[in-house]
């Protein structure tokens, strides 16, 4: 018994040291997860289950019969613990388990949860009903440590049927789960949980009324400590649920609970030696020869420690590497983009935010619920501050080895977007160049086309004329050269236009953008008459003066609105409207057509794309030509209203001397 005693002992303080320590984990993570606040409530029963069973023990070594009122706060520690140990236990599988995958839980399982965490109410009731009479009498008088013990005395009974569901949920767990870390943790669990259940299902069948003085108990005692343990390995060697990521606060846990330890070992050798030392004298003796271990100490944690940051200086640097290979894509918001999600991975952090450069109104980024740490690191090029990296943890204070890695990180940030950067501009200008060859190859094909074919083309109508004058052709033949002719000039309007895409048309002249609109909505008036369409113009009254050709401007008034009049074939409106904004001109063409697929609106501005029978695929892609030239922008939105309709918006800056009148 002896044996056993010791053995309860030994298990009782590491049970109580391996939650508190999971407790003080929990607390400093701070994470607003209902999972994390679930676990807390769970690691904080079974530290008092321990805490409880330990001061119990304790006491019985010190005073042999403990006092009444140590008696009454370690059972009342121990019951409360038991109260709600089977409900929450339960409840953060299943609460795990729906992280997982939320279709995994079925609506029952909230009823079988209700159960659990009335099970120890409805025993309290029942034995209270039971025991009415002897209230009446006054044999037994209710009291909130009878009413306690009776609580834990339900809860006990629910442990069994508790940890069998938690053995079930984690095969389920394994089934839904795809990481491996997770994988081999809940397989240790239900291992665990497996060791758990033998001294659970001996102790109902042999049905002690005391089994905390048995075997069966201490082994049960071991066993439960052993989930605790084995959360805190995977938190720290693997970073299971990102509690590992604290390293100062597991470093200060772990040196406080060392201390701790010693401080007990000091107190028991100091009573063990109070007959013939005086336990001041053996306390003071043992915290001397503590100095004489520091030296012991270092050699043997200072390799671990080495290498263990030369293992997070290698990661560090993959990343750098990682993020260097991205920078190389030549893609500045992609880069950005990466970087944030990397680092927010790499750290187990709340929200990571790089800005480049920073807006002065943006506001500070902030931790999840207001618990976190959040910080700012500056990014510089040479002395300039050219934007920030911001960091915020979910709930512990970021340590110095995390804001150490963030500001290496911060330092290599700049050098790697000034890298995309030139990599972005090389590739703009490429295609850009890229994109000039292939237009001056155009024109040079047009020009060759339109001399090789308009020359053929003008004799082949000039002797359809002549036909067509002879006065003696037969009506048959008549409708054909008309036909042929109309041709001809389809083919030559053709030519014309690709030759009007292949050469620029901006040639810096001052003209005005209000007149020519109100030209050529006039002049299309009568075509969208023809077509049951009700062209409508809006202008200011003022005159508005771009840099452009008359031909440029035309162009792209004239091409969105006979695409918007060609668009509605039974009939509808085209509203064509000018509007200052500010320094810039701004053109909006609308029609109450069918609208324009997304498919469609990334492709409509290339050349050659055409969605009618007859086109070119030229029309669009001239509009945003000479938009490009003139320094101004188009865009497309589709549908409006109702799924139907399209609005172009064209925007291009104003004159210099219409600019100034403008602003005033």
């Amino acid at each position: 018994m002896a044996f056993l005693f010791y053995v309860r002992l030994i298990a009782l303080t590491a049970g109580t040291l391996v939650y508190l320590f999971l407790i003080a984990l929990i607390l400093g993570h701070r994470r607003p997860r209902f999972f994390e606040r679930l676990l807390f409530f769970l690691v904080l029963s079974l530290f008092a289950i321990y805490a409880g069973g330990l001061l119990e023990i304790n006491a019985r070594i010190q005073y042999g019969t403990p006092p009444e009122a140590t008696r009454l706060f370690y059972s009342v520690l121990y019951q409360l613990g038991l109260v709600f140990l089977p409900a929450l236990l339960v409840h953060v599988h299943f609460q795990y388990l729906r992280m997982l995958d939320p279709s995994a839980i079925p609506r029952f399982v909230y009823a079988v949860l209700s159960l659990f965490y009335a099970a120890p109410f409805v025993y309290a009731i029942a034995h209270a009903f039971m025991l009415r009479q002897l209230f009446a009498a006054h044999v037994v008088r209710p009291s909130v440590p009878l009413v306690v013990s009776w609580l834990a005395a339900g809860g006990a009974h629910a442990v069994l049927p508790s940890v069998l569901l938690c053995a079930l949920v984690d095969c389920a767990i394994l089934r839904f789960s795809t990481v491996p870390l997770e994988r081999r943790f809940f397989q240790w669990l239900r291992v665990i949980s497996t060791l758990i259940l033998v001294p659970l299902l001996m102790r109902e069948l042999y049905a002690r009324s005391e089994p905390r003085d048995d075997a069966t108990a201490t082994a049960l005692i071991v066993f439960c400590v052993l989930p605790g343990a084995l959360l805190i390995y995977y938190a720290l060697k693997h970073n299971f649920l990102e509690f590992g990521a604290q390293r100062n606060l597991v470093y200060a846990l772990s040196a406080t609970l060392l201390a701790l330890l010693y401080l007990a070992l000091v107190h028991r050798i100091s009573g063990w030696l109070a007959p013939v030392f005086p336990p001041e004298a053996t306390a003071s003796v043992l915290l001397f020869v503590l100095i004489f271990l520091f030296e012991p100490l270092e050699r043997a944690i200072g390799p671990a420690l080495h290498r263990t940051f030369r293992e997070r200086m290698d990661r560090w640097q993959r990343l750098a590497v990682e993020l260097q290979e991205q920078a190389r894509q030549g893609d500045v918001a992609r880069l950005i983009a990466a970087a944030e999600q990397r680092i927010q991975e790499e750290f187990s952090l709340a929200a990571v935010r790089i800005s480049v450069p920073r807006e002065p109104s943006q506001k500070p980024l902030g931790s999840p619920g207001g618990l976190g740490h959040v910080v700012r690191i500056p990014l510089k090029k040479g002395r300039e501050e050219t934007g920030t990296l911001e960091a915020a943890s979910t709930g512990s204070y970021l340590t110095g080895e995390t804001t150490a890695a963030l500001e290496f990180l911060g330092e290599q940030l700049p050098a790697m977007i000034d890298l995309c950067g030139l990599i972005e501009e090389k590739v703009r200008l490429e295609r850009e160049l890229a994109e000039r060859e292939r237009l001056a190859l155009l024109g040079q094909m047009a020009a060759t086309v339109s001399h090789n074919l308009r020359n053929p083309l003008s004799s082949m109508k000039t002797v359809l004329q002549v036909q067509l004058e002879n006065l003696h052709l037969p009506p048959d033949l008549r409708h054909d050269c008309t036909l042929v002719l109309g041709e001809i000039d389809r083919m030559g309007a053709k030519l014309t236009e690709l030759l009007h895409f292949a050469k620029p048309s901006v040639d810096g002249r001052r003209v005005g953008a209000v007149a020519l609109a109100r030209e050529a909505a006039t002049l299309f008036r009568h075509d969208a008459e023809r077509r049951n369409v009700q062209l409508e113009f809006e202008a200011p009254a003022e005159e508005a003066a771009v840099l452009a050709s008359e031909e440029a401007f035309n162009e792209i008034l004239s091409n969105l609105v006979v695409n918007a009049i060609e668009a509605q074939p039974n009939g509808g409106r085209v509203r064509v409207g000018l509007a200052r904004n500010g320094d810039q001109l701004e053109i909006r063409v609308e029609d109450d057509g069918p609208g324009i697929s997304p498919e469609t609106r990334a492709k409509m501005f290339q050349p050659f794309f055409t969605t009618k029978a007859t086109g070119t695929g030229l029309g669009l892609a001239i509009v945003a030509r000479r938009v490009a030239e003139m320094g101004g922008t188009i865009a497309c939105e589709s549908p409006l209203a109702g799924g139907k309709g399209t609005r172009f918006r064209v925007t291009l800056p104003l004159a210099a001397g219409d600019e100034k009148s403008a602003l005033s």
